[in-house]
């Protein structure tokens, strides 16, 4: 946790610009109301043992209101014995305050997620999206002035047995806390004269787990670009790179490509 606070510290010195949308990360803020938006996140992973993995996960969200918004993922990967389609998820998040103003807001949000895998469990690190059957809530807080954005976020996660063939390892702590905090600046246009114009947003992200039982801990550093396209399509570009590491973890860093489009106004 000390490494995360000095970087907060070095943050929170310097003057920013930023765009509240993120790669790893969701903030405060829900998809628009009455809105589908369709996902699909391609994660290219590095292996200890030098093979290169590949996971796949399509994704459907849904915004039920401006304060509710669900999602359903699903998992697909290589690191069996050819393509698997390992388990899903569902998750849901509520916007529970907002402070609006003309150049500014600050919003906060509980969410929660559930998801089910039948994959081997392979590492220390507990992660229910695309690894561990299990469940992870928590909250998260997001402050954007002007085009400065700063989100960040807590949340308990715990890990269950991967059925049908897997259980949770003994010896392994099954819980832990998450933190994260992500930085971002919107780069392109200087002036906005059209919806139609395409943003370009920079960011930074640092993802941090501890585990409960035994006090191992981990954080990583996320450099990314974002290109918005006609106000709909989305690009992401991202690396995983691991600061430092005091437990197992497989294939700590990599590539993400993330393609997203938004059809508005479609249960309104």
């Amino acid at each position: 946790m000390r490494h995360l606070l000095i970087v907060c510290l070095l943050v929170f010195s310097y003057q920013i610009k930023a765009q509240e949308l993120f790669v790893m990360t969701d903030p405060a803020s829900n998809i628009p109301a009455g809105s589908i938006t369709v996902s699909d996140m391609n994660f290219f992973q590095h292996e200890k043992n030098g093979n290169l993995n590949y996971h796949n996960m399509p994704e459907v969200m849904w915004g039920v209101s401006n304060k509710l918004m669900l999602r359903a993922s699903g998992f697909i990967s290589n690191t069996g014995e050819g393509w698997e389609a390992e388990g899903g998820s569902l998750y849901a998040k509520y916007r529970f305050f907002s402070v609006d103003d003309m150049h500014s807001h600050f919003r906060m949000a509980f969410y929660a997620k559930y998801s089910l895998n039948n994959a081997d469990i392979h590492q220390d690190e507990i992660e229910t999206m695309g690894h561990n059957t299990g469940y992870e809530t928590g909250i998260v807080a997001t402050q954007l002035i002007n085009k400065v954005a700063i989100s960040s976020s807590i949340s308990y996660e715990r890990a269950l047995d991967n059925k049908p063939n897997y259980e949770f390892p003994a010896a392994q702590s099954n819980s832990a806390m998450n933190y994260t905090l992500s930085i971002g600046k919107l780069i392109h246009p200087k002036k906005y004269t059209s919806y139609k114009q395409t943003n370009i947003n920079a960011m930074i992200e640092f993802l941090g787990q501890r585990l409960n039982g035994n006090g191992k801990s981990f954080l990583d550093v996320v450099p990314s670009i974002q290109f918005i396209v006609n106000s709909q399509a989305r690009i992401d570009l991202a690396y995983k790179q691991e600061l430092y590491s005091t437990m197992y973890r497989t294939a700590p860093n990599g590539f993400l490509l993330r393609l997203q489009y938004t059809f508005f106004n479609v249960t309104n």
